[in-house]
């Protein structure tokens, strides 16, 4: 395997080049994957040998210290083992023997890859950068054309230009701007693909909206609840890089109109389209001069140095050069700059490479595009190519990409370090080279789309092994050929191409429909080299015991289906590494086998009213990714009970993402144990009690407080949500910094028995903070920033909420007062403040030295408050 993956490195490079280097790769690559299967193999076959060893009875007769009744079988599968091994040894001669004749194999070495940037998460290196005074002044006139257009019923704005000048740019900086989101109850960004589906499109502007969607409803249902939902209402809409005016005049003409008032941007290559809409204003988006698109380069890549700036300047115009104006060419090749030396050699290597010239590719593709894309280390080429398995133009959630990577084998394995926080990595390192774009309103940069060139790259790339689209138009001939499938189709049922399993040869099948499509649980027999199989909101009801047969299975995702149970032969599939049973309404137990998957990182249970779990969860070793958690413990059988214990958790010392519910169920430990303290990978933490229809009696209050004073997360917890917290005060340890020092996001929801809120704001790291349904509470104070007499503040430099971005609170009906200092504090402040400035008049040239009061909110960009009638002012 690491001579193959020697050869692909090279040959990949030279593919292009040399179009006869192309077939010869394909049986390469074909090499590898039946390789991998051959390990696959070996390591089941041997698991389950040494696990029948284990279980074999003392009195059997013993054949080289292995039960005699487990020695023929599995003579057998060593000698049909050692056949393929002595196959493939033989395929692989002839295929490094045809690959002399292109390659130079004996010099061939490992490319050196440039590190990971570090600083991929600054915020300067994700924002839409815009730059030269035209492109500002259009930014700043639309947005004043906007807002002087906000009272009108539907009124439509355009941006035009071609592909990759910079139209979804500065529709970002005109979405972002405070005074549109000022001037709008509703916002949405919705991307068009060439060939969107309308339910798809409809369901993303109720996501946007806010509006909760269910599976299987029709364009008629979903236009009538966003009608509903925007009904006398404002909205500002985005409809990004629109290839069709139907979008607008056939789809969303009747809903948007329930709007009292509202504003539709378009984006678009084609003045047809804008005009076929109606765009009453259109911005034509021109290609960049060389001058601002230096600037372009140098403001991407954070130069900050005038010298550096200057010294650079002649190469740099250079470069911009034959990026040909467009902003997008120019971002991607300062991404691939900013890993080098800021040097003018460094440079003109860049620009000397033969990823410049390169003619067998199609012409928009040519030039930096590829050069972006060839800069990339071999594990990020594989993770951007596989990219092209969702539909265009469609959002992607971060922490799905990041398991279908690490399920497929793209993450390489770093000492001290889980394959998902790599993965992560390499999410945030595409980003930072522009090779992924973020969704403008997530906060927490948890969703991301691939521009449409840059997808027809990775396409041209993959087309041999990846496929998107409707796999029964596909020859049966290319089935065979293709490692991986998404489904994408408006068919009513996944149907694949009537063919034999053993022509078959996909590695993955994903699903992404609209509809809740019938599968077949024939599905399982079918695809016997499968590793990803995803079956989101399909219809099937069942899964058959075969299912323990697909050995080579790293991901099963049976999310919002209508299963009821699993198989207990789920437990032979031992290379299974991700289970999602997500919102699986009719799933109510899971089978005790479970606990024999020995490589599982993931079980994903939220949304699914699980209440019978097999004992045992702790031997899961490797599992570092709990979601929807049951806590319990309570059965009268030996095998099951209702729910996990606390305790359960101490043996998983992997955990990274950990989301526990019903909390009120659990039993304080009686040794004052911390249960999380120790989880030195664990990142996300959600907190969950049950919702209460009765008061809670003080025994219920007094467990739950000692319950989550025990719950201290480590120093490294990035995000903390509790919901349904019913305790009288905080856990003590959340108004500390010692415990939260690197707490970016806190979200506390109807926590309805508290009437103070804890003293956050020393949370040095806080960038969101998100308060719901705080309903004990009447008063916001000085406790809340540090400036009460229970946190008294000498330092001249002390902060409140040093970072803090977006601060939301919503759903508060008693709230009514809003203050960051005592009421006597502002008299006394007052009068020393009149004493001074008498002081100050009768001391000629007298200078009066002062402390700078407490700095509060510096970093402050938004402020949502909503649900809150009793409050009369802001401090």
């Amino acid at each position: 395997m690491t001579q193959i993956q020697c050869f692909l490195n090279d040959a990949e490079e030279r593919r292009t080049e040399e179009s006869a280097v192309n077939n010869w790769l394909g049986e390469l690559k074909d090499a590898m994957y039946y390789a991998d299967d051959i390990i696959d193999l070996v390591r089941f076959e041997g698991g389950k040998l040494l696990a029948e060893h284990n279980s074999s009875s003392t009195k059997a007769t013993e054949c080289g210290g292995i039960s005699f009744f487990t020695c023929i079988p599995s003579c057998k599968k060593r000698h049909d083992i050692a056949i393929k091994i002595r196959d493939f040894n033989g395929e692989l001669e002839k295929i490094s023997e045809l690959g002399a004749q292109f390659l130079k194999l004996q010099s061939m070495q490992h490319k050196a890859e440039a590190p990971l940037v570090k600083q991929m998460r600054t915020c300067h290196l994700v924002e839409p950068n815009l730059v030269g005074k035209e492109t500002l002044h259009a930014c700043t006139r639309l947005v004043e054309l906007v807002l002087r257009q906000e009272d009108k019923k539907a009124y439509k704005v355009g941006i035009t230009g071609t592909g990759g000048v910079g139209k979804t740019t500065l529709a970002q900086k005109i979405c972002n701007d405070q005074k549109i989101k000022g001037a709008f109850s509703n916002q949405a960004w919705i991307c068009v693909s060439q060939e969107y589906s309308e339910v798809a499109l409809l369901k993303e502007v109720l996501r946007n909206f806010g509006v909760h969607q269910e599976q299987g409803e029709t364009v008629g249902e979903l236009s009538s609840k966003l009608a509903e939902a925007i009904r006398g209402k404002s909205f500002f809409l985005v409809l990004d890089d629109v290839w069709q005016s139907q979008v607008r005049t056939n789809l969303l003409r009747v809903p948007l109109h329930a709007a009292a008032t509202g504003v539709i941007l378009v984006t678009t290559r084609h003045d047809t389209v804008a005009h076929v809409i109606g765009v009453e204003d259109v911005h034509r988006v021109e290609l960049m001069a060389l001058n601002v698109g230096w600037e372009l380069l140098w403001k991407s890549m954070n130069i900050n140095q005038e010298n550096d700036v200057q010294n650079l300047r002649h190469i740099g115009l250079e470069i911009v050069r034959k990026c040909g104006g467009l902003p997008l060419a120019i971002k991607v090749t300062a991404s691939v700059l900013a890993t080098k030396e800021r040097t003018q050699n460094e440079w003109r290597k860049i620009m000397e490479r033969s990823a410049w010239s390169m003619c067998n590719l199609p012409i928009e593709l040519r030039g930096a595009l590829y050069l972006s894309y060839d800069d990339l280390p071999r594990h990020l080429k594989q993770c951007l190519l596989y990219l092209i398995l969702y539909p265009e133009d469609q959002y992607m959630y971060r922490d799905y990409l990041i398991r279908l990577w690490v399920a497929e084998g793209f993450v390489e394995e770093h000492k001290g370090q889980l394959l998902e926080d790599t993965a992560e990595e390499y999410y945030y390192e595409l980003i930072y080279r522009n090779l992924l774009q973020l969704d403008p309103l997530r906060f927490d940069r948890s969703m991301c789309k691939m521009h449409d060139l840059l997808r027809q790259l990775a396409q041209h790339f993959s087309r041999d092994e990846n496929y998107c689209g409707d796999p029964q138009s596909l020859q049966v001939t290319t089935l065979s050929k293709l490692r991986r499938v998404s489904v994408v189709t408006d068919k009513d049922s996944l149907m694949l191409p009537n063919v034999d399993k053993e022509k078959i040869r996909a590695r993955t099948l994903l699903i992404h429909s609209t509809k809740k499509l019938s599968v077949e649980n024939t599905i399982f027999k079918r695809l016997p080299c499968i590793r990803v199989l995803d079956l989101t909101g399909s219809s099937i009801k069942s899964i058959p015991d075969c299912v323990g047969g697909l050995i080579h299975l790293r991901l099963l995702d049976l999310d919002e289906t209508a299963i009821s149970c699993l198989p207990e032969s789920i437990g032979s599939l031992t290379n299974l590494q991700i289970l999602n049973l997500q919102r699986c309404k009719a799933l109510h137990s899971l089978p005790s086998s479970i606990t024999q998957l020995c490589n599982l990182r993931r079980l994903g249970l939220g949304g699914t009213p699980i209440n019978q779990v097999p004992k045992g969860i702790g031997k899961l070793e490797f599992l570092n990714d709990l979601e929807g958690f049951p806590i319990g413990g309570t059965s009268d059988d030996a095998n099951t009970q209702d729910g996990w214990k606390l305790e359960e958790l101490g043996h998983l010392s992997q955990l990274r993402q950990l989301d526990m519910i019903k909390l009120e169920r659990a039993a304080p430990s009686t040794t004052n144990s911390l249960f999380l303290r120790d989880k030195k990978y664990l990142k996300f933490l959600n907190l969950w009690c049950s919702q209460r229809k009765e008061e809670p009696n003080s025994d219920d209050i007094s467990n739950i407080e000692k319950i989550f004073e025990q719950l201290i997360p480590p120093h490294n917890l990035e995000k903390l949500i509790i919901v349904n917290f019913f305790g009288r005060g905080y856990p003590t340890w959340l108004g500390t910094s010692i415990h939260l020092s690197s707490t970016t996001y806190l979200n506390l929801t109807d926590c309805t028995y508290c009437a103070h809120l804890p003293a956050i704001w020393q949370l040095a790291s806080l960038r969101y903070l998100k308060i719901v349904g705080a309903t004990a509470i009447t008063k916001i104070g000085p406790e809340f920033v540090g400036c009460g007499e229970a946190n008294p503040i000498e330092s001249t430099e002390a902060v409140a909420f040093p970072k803090l971005e977006y601060l939301v609170i919503k759903d508060m009906p008693n709230w009514s007062e809003w203050s960051f200092v005592e009421e006597e504090e502002e008299e006394e402040e007052e009068e020393e403040e009149e004493e001074e400035d008498a002081m100050a008049a009768a001391t000629e040239g007298g200078v009066t030295a002062t402390s700078p009061p407490m700095q509060l909110l510096p970093c402050l960009k938004r402020l949502e408050l909503l649900g809150c009638p009793k409050l009369r002012a802001l401090p």
